[in-house]
């Protein structure tokens, strides 16, 4: 093992942490970083050694943002749960069928949310009731099984689409938003991290200080959104979007 290509890995994992802590989307960062320093291994061995930094990042987001942030207990259990089970159909069908074709899908996906939070100024800026108790409990128990099963089966940007699902369907801001995606999230991660475990495709060597570096940026990613509130993570949040949009358009075209 080359010490110096740990380091280099723990650096982007830190910042993958502390970008997926404020608004999602680490793996952006983190997943081309491992692709790139360890080409010698498995594609699926290199995905599945992320799933520890990422689980650790998400688990420390979660805390911090519920220790600050109202949580619909009552709802995100079974939620988390129903996202635990889908994502782990999602990596059990990504060994079966290609997911070429979601790149595009997404990107389509992506430039319609990146105009709409662009144009509209108040988008996840305050937290109001757009539904029943019943509708929130069902849109939350559809946004997890449907989510869960992206983030197995694909996975770039599922923390965004958790915060836009929580903002348009069920009316959090973003403080709100990131609080109930980051569960979701560990949730999510901790299907895949036990799937790739059980399919011996974990390099532990990288993945267990990588997870180290991925919480620690998480820790001060959350406290400072925290700290900044909703305009700065909306900010944020349309930085991530317009970035990914360029990641998967240069994917597509060359």
């Amino acid at each position: 093992m080359d010490f110096s290509t740990v380091l280099i890995l723990c650096g982007f994992s830190f910042v993958a942490g502390f970008v997926d802590a404020i608004i999602g989307g680490g793996g952006l960062i983190q997943t081309p970083a491992i692709l790139f320093s360890l080409p010698q291994y498995p594609i699926p061995t290199l995905i599945g050694t992320t799933k520890i930094p990422s689980l650790a990042g998400s688990l420390m987001g979660a805390f911090q943002y519920s220790r600050r942030v109202a949580v619909v207990g009552r709802f995100i259990g079974p939620m988390m749960v129903i996202a635990f089970a889908a994502s782990w159909l999602g990596s059990w069908t990504l060994t079966r069928v290609p997911n070429s074709f979601m790149k595009p899908l997404a990107l389509g996906i992506l430039i319609g949310v990146f105009i709409y939070t662009l144009t509209k100024k108040d988008f996840g800026q305050v937290s109001h009731r757009v539904v029943t108790a019943r509708q929130q409990r069902i849109r939350m128990w559809l946004m997890g099984a449907g989510i869960g099963f992206y983030d197995g089966f694909f996975g770039p940007g599922t923390g965004s689409f958790l915060v836009l699902g929580f903002i348009t369907l069920i009316g959090f801001d973003f403080l709100k938003a990131n609080a109930h995606a980051k569960l979701v999230n560990a949730s999510t991660n901790l299907a895949s991290a036990l799937f790739f475990f059980y399919e011996g495709r974990i390099l532990f060597i990288f993945a267990l200080p990588m997870a180290l570096a991925n919480l620690s940026g998480a820790f001060f990613g959350a406290r400072l959104a925290i700290l900044k509130g909703n305009r700065f993570i909306r900010v944020f949040f349309l930085v991530l979007i317009a970035a990914t949009i360029l990641r998967f358009a240069w994917d597509l075209i060359k």
